[in-house]
């Protein structure tokens, strides 16, 4: 793969930074990168794209997002291929994000045309018999995205699909891990008609991100990842907004009256899509006593099933994490998790960036593996002996994003999306659950904002909260990772 072009206008040294391959090791491509000292040409660029962006009407906006999703519909084997060389995931598991990010671009585009605003009946209000008026939704003007390794293209589409629908300029500062499918989301923009100056793409070190998130020109920032950085951003910022996605510990509660293959095959599918690189991962299963045993025994079964190994075999169910010393790291944890008094039921095995499929059972409430999100292909399994006690455990973590409970009982299904502490709470299927329209977000400490595009592109002073039931197909013959 050739080595990525330099952003326009931007003033580069000769410093590069190697994308590897996950699986192989292999170095795919250089990308140039910026140090906090090219700030003032990047920021220089955004301010002329700020410009050019509020200029372009709502029908333009809304056929740049239009044919870009068209192009990358048309060339989604391609897409999805470059997703499995710089993030490790499986062949099926990309040609699903690429099918998610022509969804989010198309979603996009219909907002651009109708996310105007709305008359203000003056009239209703005694004194204001003869005015009237109206409000419109204007651009912030310059967006900083930050965005993470594990979806390295839908998840970048989440950020720019509507800033560019609302009319504002972006600096796009993807993951230094898999920022590839950024760039060439970016440069399909720009062939579908997105002048260039709109999005700057800045790849570099802590430091020119600090520096473009401090900039006073920069009126919002946008960031998906881990909890430590938003917390240095929001330090950073100073006064302007803030959108921030910062992970989650996925509960999902299994009671005695669930279908348990049912329940089985999605928690599977929930615990170990994208090797557990996912925020809304099933963490935490919580399994009524009556049925545990059962669950256990048919969890680990069908967790012991799936296929380890290459991201392109189409037979792969869990490729790589996205290093080895993820990897490394994931399997620490795990030990002392066990040394702590935790009981592996299978997994722990690590060959470079491969680790398996991980269940553990009796891991006590203060270990950083129940208590954190591990961001891994590893799952918990607690009984519990009360819907009440179910509830507490569930919310007893400060931060949360999705949870899941199955049951055959309306009124349990119903106390339960009222009683658990998720910005989504699924019905009979796990917690990995999201369709890219749907309000996106966490509930607890440290979540601002919502994703979903229309609730991206409106103000959310309020905390949303999505109940989804879902029915899932009936089960599968074999242990395979499925996703609606």
């Amino acid at each position: 793969m050739s080595d990525t072009t330099v952003p326009p206008g931007i003033e580069l040294g000769t410093d590069t930074t190697p994308v590897h391959n996950p699986y192989t090791g292999e170095v795919i491509a250089s990308v140039p990168t910026v140090d906090a000292g090219a700030a003032g040409n990047i920021l220089q660029q955004a301010r002329c794209g700020r410009r050019t962006a509020a200029a372009l009407s709502r029908a333009s906006r809304a056929s740049v997002l239009e044919r870009a999703a068209h192009l990358i519909d048309r060339r989604a084997e391609s897409f999805a291929q470059l997703i499995v060389s710089e993030s490790g995931k499986t062949i099926i598991q990309a040609r699903k994000e690429v099918a998610r990010a022509v969804n989010t671009l198309s979603l996009s585009a219909a907002e651009a045309r109708r996310n105007a605003g709305e008359v203000i009946p003056f009239d209703s209000h005694e004194g204001s018999e003869k005015r009237q008026g109206w409000f419109t939704r204007e651009p912030l003007g310059i967006i900083a995205a930050i965005t993470p390794f594990n979806d390295p293209l839908n998840l970048v589409a989440h950020k720019l699909g509507p800033a560019i629908a609302g009319g504002n300029a972006v600096i796009l500062k993807p993951s230094a891990l898999t920022p590839l499918s950024a760039l060439r989301l970016v440069d399909t923009l720009i062939e579908a008609g997105l002048p260039e100056e709109i999005v700057t793409v800045v790849n570099g070190d802590a430091g020119i991100g600090a520096a473009i998130v401090a900039a006073p020109d920069v009126r919002m920032v946008s960031f998906t990842g881990g909890f430590a950085t938003g917390e240095a951003i929001s330090r950073t910022a100073g006064v302007k907004k803030l959108a921030m996605d910062l992970g989650g510990n996925a509960p999902v509660i299994v009671m005695d009256d669930a279908d348990l293959d049912e329940a089985v095959a999605s928690c599977v599918s929930g615990a170990f899509w994208a090797a557990g690189q996912n925020c809304i991962g099933t963490q935490r299963i919580l399994i009524a006593a009556e049925v545990y045993d059962r669950f256990r025994d048919a969890f680990v079964a069908r967790t012991e099933l799936l296929r380890v190994g290459d991201p392109l075999d189409e037979r792969t169910d869990v490729g790589p994490m996205i290093t080895p010393e993820a990897a490394a790291a994931t399997r620490a944890k795990v030990d002392t998790a066990v040394a702590q008094g935790a009981v592996l039921l299978c997994g722990n095995d690590v060959t470079g960036s491969l680790y398996a499929p991980t269940v553990l059972e009796e891991v006590p409430a203060t270990c950083s593996i129940w208590q954190e999100e591990v961001f891994a292909p590893v799952v918990v399994l607690q009984p519990f002996t009360s819907f009440e006690d179910a509830i507490e455990q569930a919310n007893a973590i400060d931060y949360s994003l999705h949870a899941g409970v199955f049951t055959s009982r309306l009124d349990r299904a119903l106390n339960a999306a009222r009683l658990l502490e998720a910005g989504g709470i699924m019905i009979n299927d796990s917690s990995d659950y999201r369709f890219d329209a749907m309000p996106f977000g966490g509930f607890k400490y440290g979540s601002m904002g919502r994703e979903g595009v229309r609730f991206a592109l409106g103000d959310d002073p309020a905390q949303g909260r999505l109940r989804q039931p879902h029915h899932r197909r009936g089960p599968m013959t074999r242990a395979r990772l499925t996703r609606s």
